[in-house]
């Protein structure tokens, strides 16, 4: 399938041939007649993007400070590989579409193939001929709905919402500062329900059309009796209250709403200007309520809402996003509003970037750029082939998901040795899937999983999801028979565990053995080795502290069901890190977490005994300061300790002459731990890590959560 892309490193727009989106759970899948370009949102994203470094620099100073902050903890190199990997991804464009379901995910009983549908959000309703989207944000459209019209989906929600924001009754007033399109839109409905509208803009053109179709009356911003106009206009009044949807820096736009606002108004932004007003002579005087609208409505930004289809009861929030979206299309469909005249362009998928070349340029006036795709030629799912004749290697290497992580610290790290055959990728995202197969020299990339395990090219996969599907994944990569090294953590649950633990018995058992490994790279650091060589198989006492710093509790990882939670997604590997120090598997644990008013457990103390009689201690703390580095291990063993900061440097000192080690920059193990999985797999040589300790790390970490909720020590069988 064809979509839409630009490159933010040169602002380059392509068409592409991707493969398609995935029907995850809770997805539909789309096949797109039609999407529309929001000139304002989009434009100004392409306008960043063909800026220079030092113009994006500009726009965007929250990312350049955490680049600043990368760089000082993790050096030149991971910093180097993060920026590259934001600046040469190929990002989608478009946010609001409307097509027909030729597919669905699992859980989604709402949606039938065949039904025709609007779409939202960003990342989602792209510009696409197919596209995959959360059932809350996708509507089903009547019987007869006009696609082109149900296009403008998202802008209508938007301008919704702003309307529900200013809360004007019929007969009342009502300034909209802005009219492009999302003005445009909020006139119209003001207009349906009976409220009187006057329009502002800067633009000539955009005032008449809002005066000859959306308002009762328009003004150009600069002329100088507009005040009074609209004074005489609401009988010395005021307007009840203004929208703001224009989109500037400058903020003439909130002191003007505070002019022309009746006392006691109210002034809702929907658009992105500045909210720093003028307390006098205005605002203050009149008692002025300044609301902000939040993009479509209820459930916007809610991971529960959008990712996971929760919906909120509407006897309690009776206009979420998506019922927004539905009154908007009931509005059109009803013929109570029309919006023909807001399309002003309309082109085919491959003049697109024509399109917002006019945008940036402003060659012509326009309001609606509607895209529109060839739903006559036939649609095939198929794996896009990137690369032709790479020569057969030991290793037929492929990648199940390659987001920031694989790219920055596993695909940099497979050497370009010949007997390494980088066959295929399959990511969620077409654009991510093509762009990391062409960047790494893979040979395709694909959205069906059966182009990985059923390929016999393919001996070894790589896994690099979200932390809820590695358990199928790895299940299903060795019941394949392929060598499978997945990023931490195994699983998520014990009862996976066990099927993975079974499903590798057997091979092994029938003789047909594969390699299983997880990425607890910490022991693969060289400070690790070396402190590790020095100490020898004695037992040990360890305490390691970890400022791991808080996470949202709305991020996906703090979520149990996809990314298990911080203790199974992260504690895992300092677990290990001990596991590997003590040379013995835990027998015991008992943990304990501090209250947290979020009802998370990421501040917790786990207490390890291992078999051998080693003892540690991992201290894991969320609710430290981001100045203090974030790990630090403590290994002490018969008159000698060893340190180690951050995996920058090693301190050991004892009976033996001190040793002191310093790292340029910072060296979790995660090259060494790639370079010796793939030197495995081609030798056939001893596993990464002990089966044995992967499978016992990965179920001290589940009994850690035992303890925490029991407040009793947990024995390992």
């Amino acid at each position: 399938m064809n979509q839409l892309t630009q490159k933010l490193k040169s602002g380059e727009m392509t068409i592409q041939e991707l493969p398609w989106p995935q029907a995850a759970t809770g997805m539909v899948v789309v096949r797109n007649h039609y999407s529309l370009i929001s000139a304002g949102t989009e434009g100004s994203t392409v306008k960043t993007a063909r800026a220079s470094l030092i113009g994006k620099a500009r726009e965007r100073p929250q990312q350049v400070a955490q680049v600043l902050d990368v760089l000082i903890k993790q050096g030149p190199v991971q910093t180097y590989r993060a920026v590259m990997k934001k600046l040469d991804a190929y990002s989608p464009l478009g946010y609001s579409s409307a097509g027909e379901v030729i597919e669905v995910g699992p859980g989604v009983t709402s949606f039938a193939v065949g039904d025709r549908v609007a779409c939202a959000g960003v990342g989602y309703a792209n510009h696409a001929e197919i596209i995959s989207v959360p059932v809350n944000l996708c509507v089903k459209l009547p019987e007869g709905a006009d696609l082109k019209r149900a296009a403008y989906n998202t802008l209508g929600a938007i301008a919704l919402q702003g309307v529900r924001q200013a809360d004007l009754r019929l007969g009342e007033s009502c300034g909209v500062i802005g009219l492009g399109l999302l003005g445009q839109l909020t006139c119209l409905m003001l207009r349906a329900s009976g409220v009187r509208v006057f329009g502002i803009d800067v633009d000539e053109w955009a005032v008449k059309t809002a005066a000859e179709h959306c308002t009762e009356a328009a003004w150009v911003r600069s002329n100088p009796a507009i005040e009074t106009m609209i004074e005489n206009a609401t009988g010395g009044l005021g307007v009840d209250g203004v929208i703001i949807t224009a989109g500037t820096s400058s903020p003439d736009p909130i002191n003007f709403a505070g002019a022309i606002a009746r006392k006691k108004g109210t002034v809702v932004m929907v658009g992105n200007a500045p909210t720093g007003f003028d307390r006098d002579p205005h605002w203050y005087r009149k008692e002025l309520q300044l609301r902000m609208s939040c993009s479509y409505g209820p459930g916007r930004y809610d991971p529960a809402y959008e990712e996971k289809g929760l919906d909120y009861p509407a006897a309690y929030v009776r206009w979420t996003e998506k019922r927004n979206m539905e009154a908007f299309q009931d509005l059109l469909h009803s013929g109570r509003m029309d919006i023909d005249y807001l399309t002003t362009h309309q082109v085919p998928l491959e003049e697109a970037p024509k399109a917002y070349d006019m945008i940036l340029n402003r060659t012509e006036p326009f309001l609606g750029i509607v895209i529109r795709y060839d739903v006559s030629k036939p649609i095939e799912r198929k794996a896009i082939r990137i690369n032709d004749g790479l020569a057969a290697g030991k290793v037929g290497l492929a990648f199940i998901g390659a987001g920031s992580y694989a790219q920055g610290n596993l695909l940099p790290n497979i050497s370009d040795d010949p007997a390494i055959s980088r066959i295929g990728v399959l990511c969620q995202s077409g654009t991510s899937s093509r762009r990391v197969a062409e960047r790494f020299g893979f040979e395709i990339c694909t959205d069906r999983e059966e182009d990985i395990l059923d390929n016999a090219k393919v001996n070894t996969v790589f896994i690099a999801t979200r932390h809820d599907t590695h358990a199928r994944y790895v299940l299903s990569s060795i019941q394949k028979g392929k060598n499978v090294f997945v990023e931490k953590p195994l699983c998520l649950t014990p009862a996976e565990l066990d099927e993975i633990e079974g499903a590798f018995d057997k091979k092994h058992l029938e003789g047909k053995a594969t390699a299983l490994a997880v990425g607890f790279n910490r022991r693969f650091s060289p400070l690790s080795i070396a402190l590790k060589k020095r100490l020898g198989e004695a037992p040990v006492s360890m305490l390691y502290r970890v400022n791991a710093g808080s996470i949202p509790a709305d991020h996906w990882i703090q979520d149990p069901e996809i990314g298990g939670g911080r203790i199974v997604g992260e504690a895992c590997h300092f677990i290990d890190l001990l596991t590997f120090f003590a040379g013995s598997l835990p027998k015991r644990v008992y943990a304990s977490s501090l209250p947290d008013a979020r009802g998370l457990n990421d501040i917790a103390a786990i207490n390890l005994e291992f078999t051998n009689g080693s003892v540690g201690t991992v201290m894991y703390y969320s609710n430290g300061p981001k100045s203090m580095p974030k790990e630090y291990l403590e290994v002490y063993q018969a008159g000698q300790a060893g340190i180690i900061e951050d995996f920058k440097k090693l301190t050991i000192q004892g009976e033996k002459k001190p040793l002191t080690k310093r790292l340029v920059t910072q060296d979790k193990g995660q090259k060494e731990m790639v370079r010796k999985f793939l030197e495995s797999i081609k030798s056939g040589g001893a596993p990464l890590i002990p089966p044995d300790e992967v499978f016992a790390v990965t179920r001290t970490t589940f009994s850690v959560l035992e303890s925490m909720k029991s407040r009793h020590a947990v024995t390992l069988s």
